[in-house]
């Protein structure tokens, strides 16, 4: 991703994401500052950024499906197939169900993936890396083979750390490129 768009996402997500408080974050610890991703991911511009975002960042990891748990991978997963479509290539989206239904298929990893594939696990927001762990062991547990895991922004406070040594771990952003002082432990 060029400077000039890697500026435009950043700003976004300043903008538009970046809240200033007190807040208990999904990990359980407390911070000054808060993520509401949520609040970017339905953007149009910041979809077609990331998508074309997180395939340049994860192009040297050879997977055939991306996802990750829900709710937050969703948006993105959908980004990111479309970016790999636009360049001609096709690639399947999943999302990994927090617990499976008592319905249906009671599957937790939803979408047209197969025992064996490569994947790419990304989620938004990673703090400790706790939800896209659960999203790596259900994948794992589908027979997904796990070619790296990837967010948006890594709070810096434990998820790369989690990750590194078993998967390539990619980030588009740090906390202190949005500068902002992850809290202390």
């Amino acid at each position: 991703m060029d400077q000039l768009h890697k500026n435009r996402l950043r700003d976004l997500f300043l903008n538009r994401a970046v809240k200033r408080g007190q807040f208990v974050l999904a990990s359980g610890k407390t911070s000054t500052f808060y993520i509401d991703s949520k609040q970017v991911l339905f953007h149009p511009e910041a979809l077609k950024l990331l998508g074309n975002a997180f395939i340049e960042s994860t192009a040297d990891l050879n997977y055939a499906a991306v996802g990750g748990l829900e709710v937050g991978a969703l948006p993105l997963a959908a980004a990111v197939v479309l970016a790999a479509y636009d360049r001609g290539a096709v690639l399947e989206g999943f999302f990994v169900r927090k617990q499976a239904k008592d319905h249906g298929s009671q599957k937790r990893v939803e979408g047209r993936v197969e025992a064996g594939q490569r994947v790419l696990i990304i989620d938004d927001v990673l703090t400790t890396g706790t939800s896209a762990e659960q999203a790596v062991l259900a994948a794992e547990q589908a027979g997904l083979v796990v070619a790296g895991v990837a967010c948006i922004v890594d709070r810096q406070q434990g998820a790369r750390e989690k990750f590194e040594g078993r998967y390539p771990f990619r980030s588009l952003f740090t906390s202190a490129d949005l500068g902002l002082v992850a809290d202390p432990s």
